[in-house]
């Protein structure tokens, strides 16, 4: 019986080979162009994380994708990813990624979401309204960076508040809806202008940090990098609770 059972579902493997393996193309293709992607980064070297790791979870991926944009950028830059900071309460914040550079220290919180997207500063929660009109409620992203910045301050101490920027990235799969920003340090946008902006308030900002000083900020902060499989339970218990 078993033998039968095998023979027939191998006889319907090969009957449709030829249309899964034409299924199967546009996946592979995928794949490897990210694997190339990958292999041309740093982004292993940043952040630890496999390429699988990276490829087939959706937020490591849109971290990822937020990276290599960061990467383009001219000039003396240092890049951090998964940064975990300690808390005044004895817990820790996860930073999604950082980048260190002439012109201040940029605190960039990725959310790779789709759907539609609404929210504003002053409000402590934020909706995702999907095709299917269900919804899901989501912390401030705002809030949620300008928490990182906070545990950054703390860490680093002796730096003017002037150098620190915030930027919330969503992926190119979302539409951003009556989006609300008043500070002036504070940029909410979709990942295809990350690039663009950048480069606009990097002029804007003109030069803040000395090689010195920049080379000093990484430093102290990529010690809190690359954290260890205790730490990050311990994070996401504390986020849990």
């Amino acid at each position: 019986m078993t033998e039968s059972l095998f023979s027939s579902i191998w006889s319907l493997l090969k009957a449709f080979y030829p249309f899964i393996v034409l299924a199967a193309i546009p996946a592979i293709i995928r794949y490897t162009l990210i694997y190339i992607q990958y292999k041309n980064s740093s982004y292993k070297k940043a952040s630890g994380n496999s390429y699988f790791k990276t490829a087939f979870n959706i937020g490591n991926y849109g971290e990822f994708l937020t990276f290599r944009v960061l990467e383009k950028l001219p000039g003396n830059k240092k890049l951090l990813t998964n940064i975990y900071l300690p808390r005044e309460d004895g817990t820790t914040t996860e930073v999604d990624l950082a980048m260190i550079n002439e012109s201040g220290l940029f605190v960039f919180e990725s959310k790779n979401y789709s759907g539609w997207i609404y929210g504003d500063e002053k409000s402590k929660m934020w909706t995702q309204t999907l095709k299917n009109r269900r919804k899901h409620k989501f912390y401030n992203p705002m809030w949620q960076n300008n928490g990182h910045i906070t545990a950054m301050k703390n860490t680093l101490k002796d730096v003017d508040e002037d150098i620190f920027h915030s930027y919330i990235i969503f992926s190119q799969r979302c539409e951003l809806k009556n989006i609300k920003v008043t500070s002036d340090n504070i940029r909410v946008m979709k990942r295809t202008m990350l690039l663009s902006t950048l480069k606009k308030d990097m002029n804007t900002i003109g030069n803040r940090l000395t090689a010195e000083k920049i080379e000093s900020i990484y430093s102290l902060l990529n010690v809190h990098t690359h954290a260890d499989e205790f730490k990050k339970q311990q994070h996401i218990a504390n986020i849990k609770m």
